[in-house]
């Protein structure tokens, strides 16, 4: 499949990523024929919010967005004749956080031509676990939920919220790596009679809301997931229902880019509904 929008690019501002220059990424995409790409650079978390991840590297540093931005609109204007970049970020629906989160967005909304949604953080009793840092973090989701059928139901549940959240007029409209939980499924399976209806319902919300998915291709290249975020059969689903699919390769590295464009299923492919 000949893919010319690259939608969820990160950027060596990543704290978890690689140090590669964004002329890296935008000149290995321009030789790959890509006309445009979105670079969605983890937002900063609500500085209330405690990082749970061992390393606190989730999410860009909030002293380091003014110069993010900048350096996304540098590079904007320096390949303008050769690809339309769109500045953006990924931004995480945190539970309990979205009056902070719409705040944020009021402030840097204007600026963005274009932004994700998506949930890494799922909140418990015993306080916050990031489910895609590692196969111990989803154990971890999964012992104090009491079982991966519950896990499961905290995820999806989670995003439901995310997509039915009031975070104001710059609230993202694309929803990231949907199926972030089947990361890895072959160490920790995820049952999908518990999965299909949570996904059924999402899609129905997601197409009543005219929200775009995150097709992405990362999980490919991840050893226990090996599928597209969400799997071919659910893109087709989404397709059906009418929910546009911008395909995204989440590369954290210029190497990354393109991910998993080999496997996506036979289906339409959006640019985003970009701001500019």
């Amino acid at each position: 499949m000949k893919i010319t929008h690259d939608g969820h690019v990160h950027t060596p501002y990543c704290p978890h990523g690689s140090d590669s220059a964004l002329h890296a990424y935008i000149e290995t995409a321009i030789t790959h024929g890509v006309k445009s790409m979105t670079f969605a650079e983890h937002a900063p978390l609500p500085q209330s919010f405690q990082d749970p991840v061992p390393t606190k590297d989730s999410a860009l540093p909030p002293e380091q967005l003014e110069d993010y931005m900048r350096a996304v609109q540098t590079v904007k204007k320096q390949y303008a004749t050769d690809i339309t970049i769109y500045l953006g970020l990924e931004v995480d629906y945190l539970e309990g956080f979205e009056h902070e989160t719409k705040h944020f967005l009021n402030q840097v909304g204007p600026e963005l031509d274009d932004s994700i949604l998506s949930v890494h953080f799922i909140k418990h009793k015993q306080g916050w676990t990031c489910l895609d840092y590692s196969p111990d973090a989803l154990n971890e989701l999964v012992t104090i939920t009491g079982s991966m059928e519950e896990a499961t139901k905290k995820y999806y549940g989670t995003v439901l919220q995310s997509i039915t959240a009031e975070m104001g007029s710059f609230k993202p409209r694309r929803i990231g790596h949907l199926t972030l939980i089947r990361k890895f499924q072959h160490q920790i399976p995820v049952p999908e009679e518990i999965e299909t209806p949570f996904l059924t319902d999402i899609f129905k919300r997601m197409a009543e809301e005219k929200l775009q998915l995150d097709y992405n291709g990362a999980g490919i290249l991840k050893p226990d997931c090996k599928e597209t975020y969400p799997p071919a059969n659910w893109a087709k689903k989404a397709e059906q229902l009418g929910i546009e699919l911008v395909y995204g390769s989440d590369a954290h590295h210029p190497n990354g880019l393109f991910g998993g464009i080999d496997r996506l299923a036979n289906v339409r492919i959006n640019s985003p509904n970009a701001n500019s």
